[in-house]
């Protein structure tokens, strides 16, 4: 059986979409089908049902997909094993990062690693913390760099980065910019723009309040922080942002006693090899937050 068979089976099956696999692969969408087609000749099955432009798994595609993941983890966790015998750090790295900490705390990172790494290409998607998560999980990539879960299960690894202050914050104009210090029964009341409903970071925020007794007024949720922050620059809401994102469009509130942060860092699954390029920017991780401890 062709594994770039299987590999198109559960792209297709991941994003219930040809043209979405095809991207995912870096394929035309007819070789994509050529493949899928291909596979359900040789097991003799159809895999996917096409009604309009929705794309289905069979009861006989729902059956292959965990055992196609399976070949295939195994096929490259082997393939990572041996290779990591030579010593060389090459080949293709699999990685997810959030939008955030890609656009805030991956950069220098990253450019040291292609430089001291030439021979690696580096294939990053950019996804919610929770997404990258469950692909992990699932053994789809090697590493993600994310917001932790408040509570992290086997067989998920976590590495703690950095620690990510949030700061409660509101437009220069709203009510509370001139408030002086506040308690959080002040703040509860008003309209709130929260991260996403399904989020780590959400999570974090509403045990805060629940500690508390209280039910901030949520008016909107958000995945993005940079839209969080355009949002409360316009005077729509209060939110959280982290530290690194405050300047003079948004105003920092005053709670006495009131501490607010998130874990970042790294994720890997404890039932794959982790290639030599994976622990090469693992070390580099480690060596930014033990820089960014030293500054701070």
């Amino acid at each position: 059986m062709d594994t770039a068979n299987l590999e198109a089976f559960l792209a297709v099956a991941g994003t219930r979409s040809f043209s979405r696999a095809a991207e995912q692969l870096h394929l035309t969408q007819p070789a994509v089908s050529k493949r899928i087609a291909s596979l359900e000749q040789q097991l003799n099955v159809r895999l996917f049902d096409r009604i309009g432009k929705h794309v289905h798994l069979t009861e006989a595609g729902m059956a292959l997909k965990p055992r196609a993941e399976l070949i295939i983890n195994t096929l490259n966790d082997t393939a990572r094993a041996l290779g990591n015998l030579a010593g060389t750090v090459r080949g293709r790295l699999r990685l997810a990062t959030s939008h955030h900490i890609g656009l805030h705390r991956l950069p220098a990172v990253l450019r040291r690693f292609i430089k001291a790494y030439p021979g690696v290409v580096l294939d990053i998607q950019f996804l919610d913390s929770e997404v990258a998560y469950e692909k992990v999980l699932q053994g789809e990539i090697e590493l993600a760099i994310i917001t932790l879960a408040p509570d992290v299960k086997p067989p998920i690894i976590a590495t703690e980065l950095w620690l990510d202050p949030l700061e409660f914050v509101v437009s220069p104009e709203h009510p509370l910019a001139s408030a002086g210090q506040l308690r959080l029964s002040q703040l509860a009341p008003h309209p709130a723009v929260f991260p996403g409903l399904n989020t780590f970071t959400h999570q974090v925020v509403s045990r805060l309040f629940e500690q508390h007794g209280l039910r901030p007024q949520i008016s909107m949720s958000i995945n993005y922080m940079e839209t969080i922050k355009m949002l409360v620059s316009i005077g729509l809401a209060w939110s959280v942002l982290p530290t690194t994102m405050i300047d003079s469009q948004v105003r920092v509130l005053q709670l006495p006693g009131v501490r607010l942060q998130r874990q970042l860092g790294c994720i890997h699954h404890s039932g794959r090899t982790l290639s030599n390029a994976g622990q090469a920017l693992m070390g580099l991780l480690r060596e930014s937050a033990n820089l960014t401890v030293e500054l701070e």
